[in-house]
């Protein structure tokens, strides 16, 4: 006889519930909601658009769970990356396996694909012509929102999902 054994065989029960698949996709549904939060509150907005189209999943494949925050935004990669010349020579702080292709040309927008306040609030060139106004853009500088969201934030969702997963270690 093994002295102890019986108390091992139940703190093995215990952890073996804690990780259970529940278990794991609620701390890790609360960990990736702080990575949202923190997400929105870097997230640049002149109407809140981009910002409100931050959401979370979380998903289990091959019995690992996996916690997803994205936007469903067409435009947000270019927010987070920056365009053109401008998001080429300022692009601090986006994600160091992305390496961007920024277009080294001025582009033209036609008013009808811009409105004339954010055109006025960029600065850019314009002319006027028969077709009506054309604006030109030389791009914008990155505005990371979603890789410093989830990298200045690796521990303190460690710490949540470790806290999540003991606490329920300790409620069994």
């Amino acid at each position: 006889m093994i002295r102890g054994a019986d108390e091992l065989s139940r703190r093995l029960i215990k952890l073996e519930r804690a990780g259970s698949v529940e278990n794991t996709i609620a701390a890790v549904s609360e960990s990736i909601k702080f990575v949202q939060g923190h997400a929105k509150e870097l997230c640049p907005t002149d109407d809140g658009e981009l910002r409100e189209s931050i959401y979370t999943e979380v998903e289990v494949r091959d019995d690992v769970v996996y916690g997803i925050c994205y936007t469903n935004k067409e435009y947000a990669p270019y927010v987070e990356m920056g365009t053109g010349p401008r998001g080429e020579a300022s692009h601090e702080g986006i994600s160091p396996v992305i390496t961007p292709a920024y277009s080294q040309s001025p582009w033209w927008m036609h008013e009808s694909q811009v409105d004339a306040v954010t055109a006025e609030k960029y600065g850019w060139f314009y002319i006027d012509t028969p077709e009506g106004r054309f604006y030109q853009s030389n791009g914008q500088a990155a505005q990371p929102f979603m890789y410093p969201a989830l990298k200045n934030n690796e521990d303190k969702a460690a710490e949540i999902l470790g806290d999540a997963i003991s606490a329920q270690f300790e409620r069994d």
